[in-house]
């Protein structure tokens, strides 16, 4: 599933079901839910029985008329297609899900018993049930871990190979049905009862069962549907003129100006945009639980952003060694490498290697040295090393000074005098203002200097924020740092705000102030105490890794868990935006050139002059009508392939949006028919068709 290439529409594999679907979809209940196509289905099936009377009765142009019928229907059942072809995508996916699904027993725990188990169908597990799954075992429903940890295969839900850790208690206890443990064991408290886990509401999902339409689509509908009975009023009063200037106009030619007068083109493919919006996000392995979701993604006016793992790499890296005086640079790096010989955090590792590029100091071997590692507490909040009398610490610089005042005060010397202090005090100062993290150095209670430990803001990520800004959405980044260190990452990433020691109060309050304001909002979470954040969010994005409770509080789950993908959220959600946009556009503009074929056409018998308006110079008026009736339907077809991979992205503000639309889309929507229709006519002219 994960990142897979998007699925060709001529995928026989897509296409030849759907093929099937269009005329499954003919059923009225399902037809009725467009209404625009209804409409069509209902005159289609009202010229049908009167091409049959005619037939019957011996009437005349019953080639002509049987051609209209014969292209009203290929207008439906090309609609139908439409949204066959965006369905059949997402049914590929959930029959993949559908396959990770299997018959699973469980190792039900009897209430209090850790050891004892009674094996049982998955299914029949209830909300609290409690199991047991050991090394090799498939997890037999959603729940979160209470015991144990373990390593398990997700596979099958994010397409990712690598296993994940999953363990009692913090931001990773969630465990999801259908994935499978691959070492250790684990005590499992069922959270979702059979048919609604996480894949069951997957697979409902991505197929489409559970697609509401947004509110913008509504509107949407409401507008072309509203703009479908104007034309139907407007058409059913010109027999009247048609009479009083002595003439008759057929039903079925009727029929075809109120089909080409109706926004056909955006009313067959509103349905397939939406779906192919939600199917956007599940092919970028984050799974959104509403259309409107996507939909508010799209305009979204704030993000709220983590900084560890989203705009930082995650991992402080070490960047320099600044020594207080009388102290060299070498002598400092050396001591920092010696004591992060044993230290294998990130912050440890990237000290042994700076030393080693910066002054050519080779690591190394800790038994060779006879040293002593002394890991690090949040008691002591340092670490270091002992050796053959020496002794190094590292760690946070009050810890640190607090470590040598002890020692001096049981030894009655001092090695570090009041300048000493001081001048290790300013540097860390400097440090910090910079944004980065001071790390005291201590030998044998003597102060060396500090380690500059830096957030390294990901590459890139300036200018992304800047493509936010350019489309109006202001960021604001969330962090535990304090105000001085998050202000200097703030500057360094390019966000426009910052939220620096955040509670989840704090996160609540600010949503909730930018909502006051009448601002769209998206964030994105992991933990429990993200819940009433993501809740309140318009766009709460929750970490598959996540507690259950941030899950749950979320409208969206990344499967990938990568708080990053906040971004691209919104990108896919403009992206939905503007892909209607650009389509609503193109359907009300080239109605424009259909009037020009048609109208004079229809007209013409009784007010010759009309015949100045035949600018395409169209050969006859049955050929005029069938041309602009064979175009409404074909170029639903050839718009298939826009509709559901999206225009181009572009961050670009509403303005230029627009005007990029009413030029490309608008102008092409009156030329394009233009062409089509006169190409149609010579066709249709030289095979004698009308």
């Amino acid at each position: 599933m994960s990142h897979s290439k998007s699925a060709s529409i001529l995928d026989a594999r897509i296409l030849l079901p759907a093929v099937g679907d269009a005329f499954r979809k003919l059923d009225p209940r399902k037809l009725a839910r467009n209404p625009v196509m209804f409409v069509v289905a209902v005159v289609s099936a009202l010229t049908t029985v009167l091409l049959v009377k005619d037939a019957a009765t011996g009437g005349a142009s019953l080639g002509f008329s049987f051609q209209i019928v014969l292209w009203l229907w290929f207008t439906v059942l090309f609609a139908n297609f439409a949204e066959a072809v965006a369905e059949g995508r997402g049914k590929a996916q959930a029959d993949a899900l559908r396959r990770t699904r299997t018959e699973t027993l469980a190792k039900l725990l009897a209430n209090g018993d850790r050891t004892t188990f009674t094996l049982v169908p998955g299914t029949s597990l209830k909300v609290g049930d409690i199991v047991l799954v050991e090394i090799g075992d498939i997890i037999p429903s959603d729940g979160e871990v209470i015991e144990g940890v373990a390593s398990v295969n997700e596979a099958a839900i994010t397409g990712e190979s690598a296993p994940v850790i999953r363990e009692s208690g913090g931001d990773r206890s969630a465990v999801t049905g259908g994935t499978q443990v691959l070492s250790d064991w684990i005590r499992v408290r069922i959270t979702a009862a059979a048919g609604s886990t996480f894949i069951d509401r997957m697979i409902a999902l991505v197929e489409g069962a559970e697609r509401q339409k947004t509110p913008n689509e509504i509107a949407l509908n409401i507008l072309l549907a509203g703009m479908t009975l104007i034309f139907v009023l407007a058409t059913a009063t010109i027999p009247s003129f048609a009479a009083y200037a002595g003439g008759t106009i057929p039903v079925i030619v009727l029929v075809a100006l109120f089909v080409t007068l109706i926004p056909t083109t955006i009313g067959a493919l509103l349905s397939a945009i939406g779906i192919a919006g939600m199917d956007r996000l599940v092919r970028f392995n984050v799974l959104a639980m509403s259309g409107r979701a996507v939909e508010a993604a799209g305009d979204v006016d704030t993000l709220l952003l983590d900084k560890t793992g989203t705009i930082t790499l995650g991992n402080r890296q070490a960047t320099a060694f600044r020594p207080v005086r009388g102290v060299s640079d070498r002598e400092l790096a050396d001591a920092a490498q010696l004591a992060s010989l044993a230290d294998e955090t990130p912050e440890g590792r990237s000290i042994v290697v700076l030393a080693k590029e910066q002054y050519a100091i080779r690591a190394r071997d800790m038994g060779m040295l006879h040293a002593a590692f002394v890991p690090f507490t949040a008691q002591t909040r340092m670490s270091g090393v002992d050796m053959d009398g020496i002794s190094i610490r590292k760690g946070a610089v009050e810890a640190v000074l607090k470590h040598v005042e002890l020692a001096h005060a049981a030894t009655g010397a001092t090695r570090n005098g009041a300048e000493t202090l001081r001048e290790l005090q300013a540097i860390a100062d400097e440090v910090a203002k910079a944004g980065g993290t001071p790390l005291a150095v201590v030998r044998d209670n003597r102060l060396l200097g500090i380690v500059h430990l830096k957030d390294i803001v990901k590459g890139g990520i300036k200018e992304r924020f800047a493509e936010l800004r350019r489309m109006g959405i202001r960021t604001v980044m969330i962090t535990g740092d304090n105000p001085m260190t998050a202000a200097a990452i703030a500057a360094e990433a390019g966000v426009d705000d910052f939220l620096a020691q955040a509670t989840p109060e704090n996160k609540l309050a600010l949503i909730r102030e930018e909502q006051a304001k009448g601002k769209l909002v998206a964030m994105c979470g992991d933990g429990t105490n993200d819940a009433p954040a993501l809740a309140q969010a318009d766009v709460g994005v929750a970490m598959n890794t996540g507690t259950v409770a941030a899950r749950e509080a979320g409208n969206m789950v990344d499967l990938d868990s990568d708080p990053t993908k906040l971004i691209e959220i919104v990108e896919i959600g403009k992206q939905l935006l503007m892909t209607r946009g650009a389509l609503t556009t193109f359907s009300i503009a080239n109605d424009v050139a259909k009037y020009f074929a048609i109208i004079p056409a229809l007209f013409v018998a009784f007010y010759p002059q009309l015949n100045a308006l035949n600018i395409m110079g169209l050969a006859t008026p049955e050929s005029a009508i069938l041309s602009a009736i064979i175009f409404n339907a074909l170029i639903i077809v050839a718009l298939i392939p826009l509709a559901l991979k999206g225009v181009q992205y572009r961050a670009v503000g509403a303005g230029a949006l627009l005007t990029r639309n009413l030029v490309v889309y608008g102008l092409g929507g009156i030329i394009v028919p233009f062409a089509g229709i006169k190409v149609i006519d010579m066709a249709i002219t030289a095979l004698g068709l009308a």
